[in-house]
């Protein structure tokens, strides 16, 4: 499995930026694309993940109500809108594929992981 992640970049606060992953090949016909961030010193937390092809969706509560997961089936691509941005989102962030087929907050439960996508918010 691959993943390639794009879309990153700056914004000032109360901005938005919208993030995609694509998904190519052995992905499964079910299987959840979670999105996770990272900043230098601190672990890699969970942000959003959906379940393919069902939809089902999980966010962390920190950005529950600004940011929206979704997912375009016939495309292998999972978006991640974010609004209301502000400065304690700025990180790398990760797309990751895991076959398991609920939305697991725990990286260890992703086994594929796309590169990094820088998003930086200033206040």
């Amino acid at each position: 499995v691959q993943l390639q992640a794009s879309g990153g970049g700056s914004v000032q606060a109360g901005g938005s930026l919208g993030l995609s992953c694509v998904a190519s090949g052995r992905t499964g016909s079910r299987y959840v694309v979670g999105w996770f961030r990272q900043v230098p010193g601190k672990e890699r937390e969970f942000v959003a993940g959906i379940v393919i092809p069902a939809g089902s969706t999980h966010y962390a509560d920190s950005v529950k109500g600004r940011f929206a997961i979704s997912r375009d089936n016939a495309k292998n691509t999972v978006a991640l809108q974010m609004n209301s941005l502000n400065p304690e989102d700025t990180a790398v962030y990760f797309c990751a594929h895991s076959s398991i087929h609920i939305v697991a907050v725990h990286k260890e439960r992703y086994r594929y992981w796309g590169q990094g996508t820088l998003v930086t918010v200033s206040s």
